[in-house]
């Protein structure tokens, strides 16, 4: 093993670099995924959507970066839960006199269990929405599309399946409330990363905070309102 895959993979610096890298990646990929997904709120009858979303599933590239994507999140969450039992071994008895709420923050000491929380809403996202497109779960409607230049497009009508899950209390509840434990998630995560980094600095610390508001704010904030919208005023989108 190299001195450097060694200081990597065998300190605790080295372990919270990859998750800082992988964090910061995932991060990126929030924000150009849900460019993607306000694609459904376009007054179109979901013809934005559907073309966005075969675009995005047989370009080769860009399928190679899903992959790529996936990769990352697995590795994310395996390597916190990795850190997480890592640090119970190094400190298995707590200390004399704890006060957590004056030491951290409470988006800090749940982690684990926003991160938990993420990752099942990530399986129950698959299910509802990748499997039902590649056919796993269920057979989409074909429904055809005639662009401006005259060519005429058949797509999977993704959107249709969207609506109708957004339809559903049980599934628009859970989609709130990952959200919200998407952004303390992140509120602790982003800062910690470029603590990690080393690249916490009085200096920069104010443009840290400013673009972490995007991440851990605006962003799970966009995810929420798409099916909250289809839910509570489906009207504007016809």
């Amino acid at each position: 093993m190299s001195w450097f895959t060694q200081t990597i993979f065998s300190t605790s610096v080295g372990r919270k670099v990859i998750m800082a890298l992988t964090g910061l990646f995932l991060c990126t990929f929030l924000a150009v995924h849900l460019a993607g997904n306000l694609q459904l709120l376009h007054n179109d009858g979901g013809q934005a959507f559907n073309l966005y979303t075969k675009f995005m599933t047989s370009n080769p590239l860009i399928k190679t970066i899903s992959y790529v994507n996936f990769a990352f999140i697995l590795g994310h969450v395996v390597w916190g839960a990795y850190l997480t039992i890592q640090n119970k071994k190094a400190r298995p008895v707590g200390y004399a006199y704890n006060d957590p709420g004056k030491t951290s923050s409470v988006s800090s000491r749940w982690m684990g269990v926003l991160g938990t929380m993420i990752l099942i809403f990530l399986l129950i996202h698959l299910k509802d929405f990748k499997m039902a497109y590649m056919g796993l779960t269920e057979e989409l409607p074909m429904v055809t599309y005639t662009l401006e230049n005259g060519e005429s497009v058949t797509v999977k009508n993704m959107y249709e399946e969207v609506e109708h899950e957004f339809h559903e209390p049980l599934v628009v509840g859970i989609y709130t409330l990952a959200m919200v434990a998407l952004a303390f998630h992140l509120y602790h995560g982003f800062q910690s990363a470029f603590q990690s980094l080393g690249l916490r600095h009085p200096k920069y610390t104010p443009v840290i905070k400013a673009v972490g508001f995007v991440f851990w704010g605006l962003i799970p904030l966009g995810f929420a309102i798409i099916p909250l919208i289809f839910f509570f005023c489906p009207t504007i989108l016809k």
